[in-house]
């Protein structure tokens, strides 16, 4: 991603923290999670985030699909994850898996009333996206990723290699 695409990303990311985030929305599609992502009730990772009430959250979950670029996050105004479809449809599916384990964690979180995105923190150090990372390098590492590829998954555009490798020792990821 070069430095245009990185501030487009910067700006959609303050934007949807504001009222404005109902512009971001425009030509969204609203679905159920589990109308679209099929049998995710019965992943070991996924009931491990939310037990007994799995199916009732994964029942009553929103996804909007929106057409603009990114991958996806949780939207902390109402709590429906928000994918973009072309990242859903061309994106490496190991990727997507990991990062729909990634989102629900902080779908559980945003449930408990935790801040998402508490700017007290930057992002590497931020406590939901340490928990939410932690969750996902263990799943990614029961599927039987190595260290490298789970490193190279961590690997962001918004994010430097320094805090890459913070985030990677934070999360006991080796490379």
């Amino acid at each position: 991603m070069d430095w245009l695409e990185y501030l487009v990303f910067r700006i959609l990311h303050l934007l949807r923290r504001l009222p404005l985030n109902r512009i971001l929305h425009l030509g969204a599609s609203t679905r159920v999670f589990a109308d679209y992502f099929k049998d995710f009730e019965k992943v070991e990772a996924v009931r491990g985030i939310f037990g007994e009430r799995t199916e009732e959250v994964l029942y009553n979950l929103k996804v909007d699909l929106t057409w603009f670029g990114g991958y996806m996050y949780v939207d902390s105004s109402n709590g429906h994850l928000v994918i973009s479809a072309p990242y859903l449809n061309s994106g490496d599916k190991v990727d997507i898996y990991l990062d729909i384990i990634h989102e629900l964690c902080h779908v559980r979180q945003f449930m408990e009333g935790k801040e998402l995105f508490d700017s007290r923190y930057s992002y590497v150090e931020r406590p939901t996206e340490v928990e939410a990372y932690r969750y996902t390098v263990q799943e990614a590492k029961r599927i039987g990723l190595s260290d490298e590829r789970i490193y190279q998954y961590l690997k962001t555009e918004w994010m430097s290699d320094s805090d890459l490798k913070r985030l990677a020792k934070a999360v006991n990821v080796t490379c």
